[in-house]
């Protein structure tokens, strides 16, 4: 049984960091803990801790500091070697791995990334690393620069170096591909590699090589003027801004840098005007040369923007500055997050996870954490795609939550809005958003406009709704996005961002309705605490539901937990436990529990039950001890809105834990509500569980 995989290549800039991520987030869907390992890093100063270790760390949320994911320095793996000590650093490596192997179901190791000193030792050492922990590899290897010949030579001696060493290869990922020679590589490879080998090709995604603003900032030790909030810009090309501005402006190319002297005035508010007009490609930022300011006047007018690009001022000549700038290496860190998120989503688009998965590990862990409910709603989002509508364009943060999720590549997005002004607020984040996979819609300028209108007159001519009404609320967002998914020009919507429960939740009842056994509406949250996925119903929608509507929700909420890969273990929560209680809400708990025991034998359920002997084992055995859900339930049902509105919340700040969700229940189709203080993760998990209710769960 494998518990741990090697991340080997051969060479510099191979794009090893995009596989690490893929296959952590992979990992983190399949296995509880993860771990991640360095044997051997790159020199860092005290204060700028190894930037790799650092993302992976923070992103993922591992419990492992910083000092345990490496074992030495490659200065220090120098000197023990002219020491003739090498078998010292294999000891402390070995040491440090059996610790993170203890301590969690699986282990990522990476490998070196074949810079700087020590570069021609290195693919030797990764063997000898690999054979010593006793775990197999994944070997990478880029196809920059290369023939296909030059390619396969020197990629079956990298493989040939582990086998001759008896290291099992897993897998071979070819990354860095011209897109129209994914398939040569892939067949080539599959010709000089055993079958038993799992071969991968990945297109160059230009977007993971580009720098961003951020990295040009701190190679060229550069000082920041303005836009600092959009210091992660990428750089998609970049020019020097020496001719005059009308023909300076024709040069321009997409996340264009534009490098001019400080005193070239006309050039930066040429700049800064283009990248504001629709007529001319997005600006990244500007860096000012020769440690020249402009002008108090031109500082001023800068100043006074609505939407300001990074403009960054360096010591050095244009010509030098360039240079400089046309040779970083971009890395990937923490807060890239379209860079993370681009990574993890190319790596699942090409590479075969589950026949990989299959072949790291031949074991499944217990109960569902965080991480892996996450990753498996992404991965079941993902494998039948479905169309959601999000109505409040106007919101920047749906704009960035849409922006992300057409990054992850998982829902197809319409959203109701005006264009240009989405286009503005595209520009002055400085977000990546792939307009031409948007449906960008204004109610009354779409052609369903009328048949919208003339459909909601006759669902509701009897409630007294004349065909003028039915025009005027079809231009409110709420109602042509519930219109949408009524007539099938979306499968799902998710509101709430910028309006009530009840804007939200309103059209859908008037005109989606209830499923046929279904007689109330009500919503449960995902709440993903540190170890397992708790679902707590109802905590947004039903003020004080009777006994009956408390069981119809019991029972929604264990038909969604089952759906989502949660076992339902129901605890129907009141201030008394088993039979001691009295009282009319005890009493309503109770019945309800009956009432679910009577319709659904099938389901586990507990109730009365007081929280604490609901969800640990210890006072729930004392309390119950021959309960099937004591001490363990999955499904957490309180009496009213006010009870599970305030726990769900409490829980949520004491805890840290994420609160996916409400995801609304009882409805034909799936609408959902979010908070008004709703962040943009939010927004995407919410996204994602539409998508996947409307999948038919």
């Amino acid at each position: 049984m494998n518990k741990a995989i090697y991340i080997a290549t051969s060479e510099s800039n191979s794009g090893k960091s995009m596989i690490t991520l893929g296959l952590m987030s992979m990992l983190m869907g399949k296995t509880a803990k993860v771990g991640y390992f360095r044997p051997i890093i790159e020199d860092f100063e005290d204060e700028k801790l190894d930037n790799h270790i650092e993302t992976v760390i923070s992103h993922f949320g591992l419990d492992i500091h910083f000092e345990e994911a490496f074992a030495v320095t490659k200065s220090q793996l120098i000197k023990k070697k002219n020491k003739g000590k090498i078998g010292d650093v294999l000891d402390l490596i070995i040491q440090k791995f059996k610790h993170l192997e203890e301590r969690f179901d699986f282990v990522l190791v990476e490998g070196t990334s074949f810079s700087g000193e020590g570069t021609a030792i290195e693919l030797d050492m990764n063997v000898l690393i690999a054979k010593n922990l006793g775990i197999p590899v994944i070997i990478v290897g880029s196809g920059v620069g290369k023939t296909l010949e030059e390619f396969l030579d020197g990629e079956y001696l990298v493989y040939d170096s582990f086998k001759n060493k008896e290291v099992e290869v897993l897998a071979f990922i070819a990354n860095k591909i011209q897109p129209e020679n994914l398939q040569l590589a892939t067949d080539g490879l599959k010709s000089i590699l055993p079958k038993d080998v799992l071969v991968s090709a990945v297109p160059l995604v230009s977007t993971l090589d580009n720098p961003t603003v951020k990295e040009i900032v701190e190679e060229l030790n550069a000082k920041i003027l303005f836009g600092s909030d959009f210091i992660n810009n990428e750089v998609g090309s970049f020019s020097v801004g020496a001719m005059q501005l009308r023909n300076y402006l024709l040069h321009l190319k997409e996340n264009a840098l534009v490098i001019t002297p400080g005193d070239r005035a006309d050039i930066i508010l040429g700049a800064l005007q283009a990248n504001e007009s629709a007529n001319y490609p997005t600006v990244s930022g500007i860096v000012l040369t020769g440690n020249i300011l402009p002008e108090e006047s031109i500082l001023l007018l800068i100043q006074g923007l609505n939407s300001i690009v990074p403009i960054i001022s360096v010591d050095g000549g244009t010509y030098r500055i360039t240079n400089k700038i046309g040779s970083i290496r971009s890395k990937i860190y923490a807060e890239n997050k379209h860079k993370i998120e681009t990574s993890v989503s190319t790596f699942e688009k090409y590479v075969d996870i589950e026949v990989l998965s299959d072949k790291l590990s031949a074991f499944e862990a217990d109960g569902m954490t965080p991480k892996m409910f996450q990753y498996n709603l992404v991965k079941r989002a993902r494998q039948h795609r479905k169309h959601i509508v999000l109505p409040e364009g106007n919101d920047e943060r749906i704009i960035i939550a849409a922006s992300r999720l057409l990054t992850m590549d998982v829902v197809d997005i319409s959203i109701i809005g005006n264009r240009k002004q989405i286009e503005n607020k595209v520009a002055e984040l400085g977000i990546t958003f792939d307009f031409s996979k948007v449906n960008i819609i204004v109610p009354i300028e779409s052609p369903f406009y009328e048949e919208y209108a003339n459909t909601y007159y006759e669902l509701r001519k009897n409630k007294n709704v004349s065909i003028a009404m039915a025009k005027d609320l079809m231009e409110d967002v709420s109602y042509f996005g519930t219109m949408m998914v009524y007539k099938g020009h979306a499968d799902g919507m998710v509101s709430g961002a910028a309006h009530t429960t009840q804007h939200t939740i309103l059209p859908a009842l008037q005109f989606i309705k209830t499923k046929p056994n279904s007689s109330v509406v009500s919503s449960v949250f995902f709440m993903c605490l540190e170890d397992r996925v708790s679902v707590f119903g109802d905590c947004a929608i039903n003020p004080n539901p009777t006994a009956e509507q408390l069981a119809e929700i019991a029972i929604s909420s264990a038909d969604s937990s089952l759906a989502f890969g949660i076992e339902p273990k129901i605890a129907m929560l009141s201030y008394s436990s088993g039979s001691s209680g009295k009282g009319d809400e005890v009493e309503k708990v109770r019945r309800a529990t009956e009432i679910v025991k009577l319709k659904r034998p099938d389901l586990k359920i507990e109730g009365p039950i007081q929280y604490d002997a609901a969800v640990d084992m210890g006072v729930g055995q004392s309390k119950m001890p021959n309960s099937e859900v004591a001490g363990q339930a999955s499904v957490l049902i309180f009496p009213d809105l006010n009870t599970g509105n305030n726990t769900y919340k409490a829980v949520q700040r004491e805890t840290g834990a994420l609160a996916i969700g409400p995801m609304l229940q009882g409805l034909n189709k799936p609408v959902n509500d979010l908070s008004r203080g709703c962040t943009v993760d939010d927004i995407i998990n919410t996204v994602v569980i539409t998508a996947i209710q409307a999948q038919g769960l």
